[in-house]
């Protein structure tokens, strides 16, 4: 049980609008991501797996959609863990989780109809995503579906990919100065301001004593090719917006 977070709401409001400075279209990925869940499994209870959660971003949408779904949000991160579990009152499973290790599903049951992650994935190396890919398809049950939405630029497009970064960049830097949204840097300040948080982001310090590792941000083909190594079927991209996409693959 985490900390008692009195204003869950107003800290995922908090979150979803500092993603939305680095996500404009953020609300149109996640839709087609739900899109793909219903369209592929034809159930009004699919069984999901929010990987890499964070605060339950993913899960309050698809509780809103599929309000018999049965979810589990796993994530390392103890804030955003701690967010979660306050805004979600237990209409998921929360698990704590390290996704850089092989061993992160022994905990979980498998047979999941949609496994379901976005803009999370990046912190992983090519060798550790390629095999997280395979461990993901091991968790899902037949003709299940996983999409990843993440900035996986067109590599036939490298140079309107480049002005459109650049646009987004600059839109992001202006909305930054004029006070519209908070920075990623000044959002962590805030948790580390909230005297329930706080505790919670030594613990993560101590999780990450060198922050994350560097990005890593392969073109969309690198996704496609690797899924298919995993040993998943079908595979293609359902949603691009600029130089971002959402790959899916059904086993």
């Amino acid at each position: 049980m985490g900390p008692y977070i009195t204003d869950a709401r107003a800290w995922q409001e908090s979150w979803d609008r500092q993603q939305e400075a680095y996500l404009p279209d953020r609300e149109h990925r996640l839709a087609a991501m739900l899109d793909a869940v219903e369209a592929a499994t034809g159930t009004a209870a699919p069984r999901i797996l929010d990987l890499a959660g964070g605060t339950g971003t993913i899960t309050l949408r698809a509780l809103d959609r599929f309000p018999a779904a049965d979810v589990t949000v796993l994530d390392l991160d103890p804030v955003l863990l701690a967010i979660a579990e306050a805004s979600l009152h237990a209409r998921a499973r929360i698990v704590t989780a390290d996704l850089r290790r092989p061993d992160w599903q022994e905990s979980l049951p498998g047979g999941f109809d949609a496994v379901l992650t976005a803009t999370a994935l990046h912190w992983l190396p090519a060798e550790r995503l390629s095999g997280l890919y395979r461990e993901i398809h091991a968790v899902l049950r037949d003709g299940g579906i996983f999409v990843n939405a993440d900035h996986m630029p067109d590599d036939t497009l490298p140079e309107l990919t480049a002005r459109l970064t650049a646009r987004a960049d600059r839109q992001r830097d202006a909305r930054y100065a004029a006070g519209a949204v908070l920075s990623w840097r000044n959002w962590w300040d805030h948790v580390d301001a909230d005297p329930a948080l706080a505790p919670l982001v030594t613990r993560r310090r101590d999780l990450y004593p060198d922050g994350h590792t560097a990005e890593w941000l392969p073109p969309v083909s690198w996704h496609l090719e690797a899924l298919r190594g995993a040993g998943f079927g079908e595979v293609g991209t359902i949603w691009r917006g600029g130089a971002d996409a959402a790959v899916a693959a059904v086993r």
